[in-house]
Order: C-alpha cells, then sequence, then structure tokens
C-alpha cells in the first residue's frame, strides 16, 4: 500500500479476507490477522482442520500471471522435498481468486498457502538468542537448504507463461529499481541523494563486469531476511516468496547474511552458511570474492525500499540508518581488503 492510500482498520481488513475465504468455501470463520506490509497475511484454518495462511495481496504490487509463477515455483520447490508453502486450491482449482475494488481496497488477489510450523530465526535488529553450536547448525543448514532451492529451480522446466521480475543490472541499478529509486526518493539531503547517485554510476560499471565471472544465476528466494527463514526441529523452512525471481545466486547468499553482520559470532555465521551451501552446490571463491559488492547493491535496495514507504512512523530513522550503512559499505568496497 502507497503513502497515498489510507491504512484499512482491522475491521475492514477481516471483511476483506472472509471475502476471499468466501471463494474456499471458508468465509463463515474469522481469521486472525499476523502481519499486514506488503501483503496482509491471516492464520486461517482449513476444512480438515489444519491451519493455512491466507494472503491478501498489495494492490498492483504483482499482476496476476506473477503471482501465478511464484506459486508454480513453491509448488515445485515443495514436490524436490524443500520446505516451503503449498498453494492450496480452491474448490474449482483456482490458486489465485480476484477481488474487486471497494471503499477500502483497490483490486485485489488472493491466495492460500500450507502452515509452516518452524519458528523465525530472528528479529532484525535484535541480537540472534542462539548459542554458538546452535548458530553454527542453523547456519550450515540454512546454507544447504539455499543450495538444495537454487539446484531444484535449475532442475525445474517453467511453464511457458512464467513470469517473475529480474534481480539484475536493471533491477537493482536501472532507472526503476524493483524496490525504488534509492538516489532519489523521500528523506534524502541533497548531499546524500548526490553521494548515491554518483556511487549509482559507479556501481553500474562493476555489475556489467560480473558477466565476464560467469556467476551463478537463475531463481532466487531474493528476501531471505531472518523472518522468512524458520527453524524447525529437524530442518529450515523458507516463506514469503513474494519477492523471489531471476538473479545472480550471490545476492541470496548476501540477503541471508546481510543483516547479521553485526553479530559477535559473524564469523562463524558466514563461515557455516557458505560450508553448508558447498555440501549441495558448488560456490567457487570466485564468486565468494564479489560478497562486498553485492552487500552495497543489498543495502541500497533498503533505502528504496523505506524511500517509497515515507509514511511508516520510524522511516527517518531508518532511512538515516540504511544511507549511512550502505555508503560505509560502498566505502569499504572502493577501498577494498
Amino acid at each position: 500500500m502507497s503513502d497515498s492510500e489510507s491504512t484499512p482498520s482491522l475491521a475492514a481488513l477481516t471483511t476483506r479476507a472472509r471475502e476471499a475465504l468466501g471463494h474456499w468455501g471458508l468465509g463463515t470463520q474469522k481469521p486472525h490477522l499476523l502481519k499486514f506490509r506488503e501483503n496482509a497475511v491471516f492464520r486461517i484454518v482449513l476444512t480438515n482442520g489444519e491451519p493455512a495462511a491466507l494472503r491478501l495481496h498489495r494492490p498492483g504490487y504483482h499482476d496476476e500471471n506473477a503471482l501465478k509463477s511464484e506459486l508454480s515455483w513453491m509448488a515445485a520447490l515443495r514436490r524436490a522435498d524443500l520446505r516451503v508453502p503449498a498453494p492450496i486450491a480452491t474448490p474449482d482449482g483456482r490458486h489465485i481468486v480476484s477481488l474487486e475494488a471497494t471503499a477500502n481496497f483497490g483490486t485485489q488477489h488472493a491466495d492460500i498457502v500450507s502452515w509452516m510450523n518452524g519458528s523465525p530465526l530472528g528479529q532484525s535488529g535484535v541480537p540472534l538468542p542462539h548459542s554458538r553450536e546452535r548458530l553454527a547448525t542453523i547456519f550450515r543448514s540454512l546454507g544447504e537448504t539455499m543450495a538444495r532451492m537454487h539446484a531444484a529451480s535449475d532442475a525445474w522446466l517453467p511453464p511457458p507463461s512464467f513470469s517473475r521480475p529480474a534481480w539484475d543490472a536493471n533491477g537493482l541499478l536501472g532507472d526503476q529499481p524493483l524496490w525504488g529509486r534509492f538516489w532519489d526518493c523521500a528523506g534524502l539531503s541533497a548531499a546524500q541523494a548526490q553521494r548515491l547517485g554518483d556511487l549509482r554510476q559507479s556501481l553500474q560499471n562493476q555489475v556489467n563486469a560480473l558477466s565476464r565471472l560467469d556467476l551463478d544465476y537463475g531463481l532466487i528466494h531474493a528476501d531471505l531476511v531472518r523472518e522468512n527463514v524458520l527453524v524447525g526441529s529437524d530442518r529450515i523452512e523458507l516463506i514469503d516468496f513474494d519477492d523471489s525471481g531471476h538473479g545472480w545466486r550471490m545476492f541470496d547468499i548476501s540477503t541471508a547474511l546481510f543483516k547479521n553482520r553485526k553479530e559477535p559470532e559473524y564469523p562463524l555465521i558466514r563461515a557455516c552458511l557458505i560450508e553448508g551451501y558447498r555440501t549441495a552446490r558448488p560456490l567457487p571463491d570466485h564468486a565468494l570474492d564479489t560478497l562486498p559488492l553485492f552487500e552495497v547493491l543489498r543495502s541500497l535496495t533498503y533505502i528504496g525500499w523505506i524511500g517509497e514507504r515515507s509514511g511508516t512512523p520510524d522511516a527517518t530513522i531508518r532511512m538515516q540508518g540504511y544511507v549511512a550503512d550502505a555508503l560505509a559499505l560502498a566505502d569499504a568496497l572502493r577501498t577494498g581488503p
């Protein structure tokens, strides 16, 4: 939802969710709102008594074909024994339903996916609570899971209609990046905008040069932050494929590491994730050498993201933190080790 749109009340969201649930024959229950960010996500109960997640998608963010493509990829990963949510069809076989515009909502889509039972790895900005031994186990498993996801994606033949965004040079640094124009957004000072604009130009040359490295490229999750990594009793679960698309696999690895960089055990976290990844898929040293570049690219996306959400209560603080982090990473990239 853009800042220009009013935030619907819980009552309005619940009514909209029950409208969506009617397509599955579940409209009489009261859904429980879990979060409302890009999508409104509700915990609901299926006719067999099992919990599931209803997603009301942000109007205009992805079209119906992109949403169907997301679900088809998730279904393929599920068939490859990855623990990801599975799409749940309506009685007449649809995975996506369309909801007409109302006074509170634009035209939007909804779907239901299976419930995942793990607990979030952590929360952004909060120190990880796990012991050193537990961190090693979790991040080895996460690295292996990511590698298996990438391998399963390469082995899968998408349908001809498959369409997802690309986290490529254009999606990261083009005129309209996927997460917003980080050099030209609300909350930047003139000096910050100038520095970020100059940085964008210099990074374009570095990203274009990646073609010479033959980096691994294909379908990626693109948002493997702590909240989207669930820790189960024996395996890792991955959720929230809303931003999934085509991209460098190093972008996935960078994202999984990015917000753990200030953890005291970060060297262990990094080493174990890489070790786990290499148990299931090659990850050459020359690819790992690009991690500082992908850290800068990842940091810039957060500036664009918060810049398009200037109405968020802590937007100013977060903007300044993201800018400082991005410029520090860029300076380190420029000077090298």
